[in-house]
């Protein structure tokens, strides 16, 4: 059964998810995890798909442990038969909600990967609680996923994905200088990696992309 609008999950506050990325990290995880924690973040998505399984949950536990109270601590990947106590998932752009759902019906916050305006709204149609649309700007970290979107395409994919509940967050060259246009563009929120991991302080980057976030307008609030 597909979950209504008044049945979707809402996004973390500030809706700033933090995709892991030890290998590009220039700090050990937790340390990352600790500054932006402290820095105000309270979203965080474990995406090391080279690890094993059994890794990836202890990871996810020890980001939790650090996390206050209140904070979303999810997982990049399909998520096991019956469940296995993550309670946030990230599915790949292959990835099926309604599969998910059926395997882990417990995830509280369920979101997937999309490279397209049609693959956006089917994973909203399908269920998704949020879905990132990737890549928003030049980035190293997509290079095989076609030229930058922009923020045009954040504005259409905002309006078409609104009336059915699904959130929309920007992915893709996401820094302090660009995250205020795409809350503009009608965005929810934003995912970033990079501008995080590669900080030399992960709690100064943290604080300048949630201050560059509040400080912009999104066309609801300016409709008000």
């Amino acid at each position: 059964m597909l979950r209504t609008v008044a049945d979707r999950s809402p996004l973390p506050d500030p809706p700033l998810m933090i995709v892991t990325d030890r290998r590009r990290a220039r700090l050990p995880l937790e340390e990352i995890a600790a500054a932006a924690f402290g820095a105000g973040a309270r979203w965080m998505s474990v995406r090391e798909k080279d690890l094993p399984l059994p890794e990836q949950f202890e990871l996810v536990r020890r980001l939790a442990r650090i996390a206050p109270s209140g904070a979303t601590v999810g997982l990049h990947g399909i998520p096991a038969a019956d469940g296995d106590g993550v309670a946030a998932r990230h599915l790949p752009r292959h990835g099926d909600i309604a599969e998910a759902r059926r395997l882990a019906p417990d995830i509280r916050l369920l979101g997937k990967s999309c490279h397209s305006l049609a693959a956006a709204q089917a994973a909203g149609a399908a269920g998704a609680d949020y879905v990132t649309l990737s890549p928003v700007f030049a980035t190293d970290s997509k290079p095989g996923y076609g030229p930058a979107l922009g923020p045009a395409m954040l504005e259409t994919a905002a309006a078409q994905l609104r009336p059915c509940g699904c959130c929309l967050l920007a992915l893709g060259g996401v820094t302090a200088e660009t995250v205020s246009a795409c809350r503009t563009a009608g965005a929810d929120g934003a995912a970033v990696m990079g501008a995080v991991m590669g900080a030399d302080d992960p709690g100064v980057a943290v604080a300048a992309l949630i201050a560059a976030w509040e400080s912009a307008t999104s066309p609801l609030q300016e409709s008000r």
